[in-house]
């Protein structure tokens, strides 16, 4: 038996308006981040959901909780679709860091798994906790259709993951994830993922 999962990016931040790195920091949404979940909310109303989940974090949740409210359905919480941890990047850009350390930079683009920035969450280790968490909510909801709302950087490395992409190409092979978009997971009973769609706006133009 398959389970659809519903993969959505947490509205925008004002962090990621700078694209600046919130990783684990809890960032508030801005109001447009604000309005791409009530588009979400919209969203979830006209293409109904058996379960949601999100992230710890407050920004997925407050951008699930228009889609809880349309749908009258209690979030489940889930430490391990946390957002990774940067380290060194949490609050700053990818220029700021180039201009403090433009080697460690340059390692990072080329191969951002093997040389995550200084005293940030090993890439493999956040792929490995992501994609088990999605296998155990697929799991917990056989036939069902779930709304998953996470992170950017997360979400990319856990699609690698399940489809069998080298985690390293992550940045290349999906440049990002847009706020508040819907990507469809298809997961088999055997763990056996399929990417459906991708980035599929609920509504709103994203900033």
């Amino acid at each position: 038996m398959t389970t659809t999962l519903l993969l959505a990016r947490h509205g925008q931040t004002i962090w990621h308006a700078e694209n600046r790195y919130a990783g684990i920091s809890d960032v508030a949404l801005t109001d447009t981040g604000r309005a791409q979940a009530d588009a979400l909310g919209r969203w979830a109303a006209a293409h109904p959901v058996d379960a949601i989940w999100t992230s710890p974090l407050s920004r997925a949740i407050a951008t699930a909780d228009p889609a809880c409210r349309a749908l009258g359905l209690t979030p489940h919480r889930e430490p391990a679709l946390r957002e990774c941890d940067f380290g060194v990047l949490e609050g700053r850009t990818l220029a700021e860091f180039a201009a403090e350390d433009p080697a460690a930079a340059d390692a990072f683009v080329a191969d951002p798994v093997a040389h995550p920035f200084p005293g940030a969450e090993d890439p493999s280790a956040a792929a490995a906790r992501g994609a088990d968490a999605l296998r155990r909510i697929a799991a917990a909801h056989p036939g069902e259709r779930v709304l998953v709302v996470a992170h950017n950087s997360l979400l990319r490395l856990v699609l690698c993951t399940l489809l069998s992409i080298p985690a390293r190409e992550y940045r290349r092979v999906f440049p990002r994830l847009r706020n508040a978009a819907i990507s469809e997971l298809r997961m088999n009973n055997d763990g056996f993922a399929a990417l459906l769609s991708l980035n599929v706006p609920c509504g709103t133009d994203e900033a």
